[in-house]
């Protein structure tokens, strides 16, 4: 009897265990299932990769290089949606600022300049919204839906007339240190937007686990009224991660422009679903309270590497309806781990 009774306590005790270690690191497991898929996979037709050879230390380095604005934006967008609020203004946000730094660029104005400009109107766009909800006590997913709309307006009329993007023409010229920034291999063959982004993630992961700012959005997402009764002042600490998303955004639509050299008012589109994906990817929940911004870093890599493979394995008209599928897994996935984990 003591025997059974052993091990029915071993069991109890281990399957916790087993539960709680595969909720913390499923989505090292995901990413490793993502690249091992992939790199089975024909991927001889697409220019980017080496004939079929996904774990290509070219074909790395060429994912790695595109990641950079979804990996700058995923630390301060976690951070907000673990206080219980989100931005969807987040891809036209970065739009703006890839038409503003390119608009600066092309005008003369030194790279230093202009990408601390670009930076100040991402602080600029992320207030504009933190005013809204917090001040105008506008609910997010509405104030964010407005200035989605309104900002990817602004970076429209910005473009001239008959033109698709501010880029070299006309008699203007972008000048040669343009796209260093986010295409040229600096170290590692990688470029400099690239350890901006990991440098930002660092600063993300460091705020959230020994950082003020970390605790209070934690609280304000976990029980917001409790929250204010303990002296947190929950909408100076929304308003303040609305104006970090901003900077995110900003530093992306840099990144993003610098790559393609060129200003595209449209260039962020899909950003916010994007953003949300990694995100609930990475198992912050959705209502808030919880989450980690590692692995939302962990989950923009899988969503990039995903979305480099589809240009190969899936043809284009499916490929928004793939993504629609994976925020729905993503989705689902998400409310399974969160539930279980407050279960517990």
């Amino acid at each position: 009897m003591s025997d059974i009774q052993t091990s029915t306590h071993a069991q109890t005790g281990l399957l916790p265990k087993v539960g709680a270690f595969l909720r913390d690191y499923y989505i090292y497991f995901v990413l490793v299932a993502v690249v091992l898929l992939l790199s089975t996979a024909n991927l001889d037709k697409f220019d980017l990769f080496e004939r079929g050879n996904f774990l290509n230390k070219n074909n790395i380095i060429n994912i790695l290089r595109v990641s950079a604005p979804i990996l700058v934006i995923a630390g301060a967008f976690t951070m907000l949606m673990i206080s219980g609020y989100i931005d969807l203004s987040v891809g036209s946000a970065m739009s703006l600022s890839a038409v503003v730094y390119a608009l600066l660029a092309i005008n003369g104005v030194p790279f230093l300049l202009a990408f601390v400009l670009t930076v100040v109107v991402g602080i600029g766009l992320g207030a504009i919204n933190g005013f809204l909800v917090v001040r105008l006590k506008i609910t997010p997913v509405i104030a964010t839906l407005i200035t989605l709309s309104l900002y990817k307006g602004v970076a429209l009329l910005l473009v001239e007339d008959g033109v698709s993007a501010i880029k070299s023409g006309g008699g203007l010229k972008m000048p040669g240190w343009f796209n260093g920034y986010g295409r040229s291999g600096i170290f590692l063959g990688l470029p400099a937007a690239f350890w901006v982004a990991i440098a930002v993630t660092i600063a993300f992961v460091v705020i959230q686990r020994r950082g003020v700012l970390g605790k209070h959005a934690a609280a304000t997402g976990g029980n917001p009224t409790a929250a204010k009764l303990s002296g947190i002042n929950t909408g100076r600490v929304v308003f303040l991660l609305y104006i970090l998303v901003g900077v995110t955004a900003a530093l992306a639509g840099i990144a993003r422009s610098s790559f393609m050299s060129l200003g595209d008012p449209l260039s962020g589109d899909g950003m916010e679903l994007t953003a949300i994906l990694v995100v609930l990817l990475g198992g912050t929940a959705f209502s808030g309270g919880e989450g980690r911004v590692l692995r939302s870093f962990v989950g923009a890599l899988i969503i990039m590497a995903l979305t480099v493979g589809m240009l190969t394995l899936v043809p284009a008209y499916y490929q928004t309806l793939v993504i629609g599928a994976a925020l729905l897994a993503a989705a689902a996935s998400n409310h399974v781990i969160t539930r279980k984990g407050r279960a517990e």
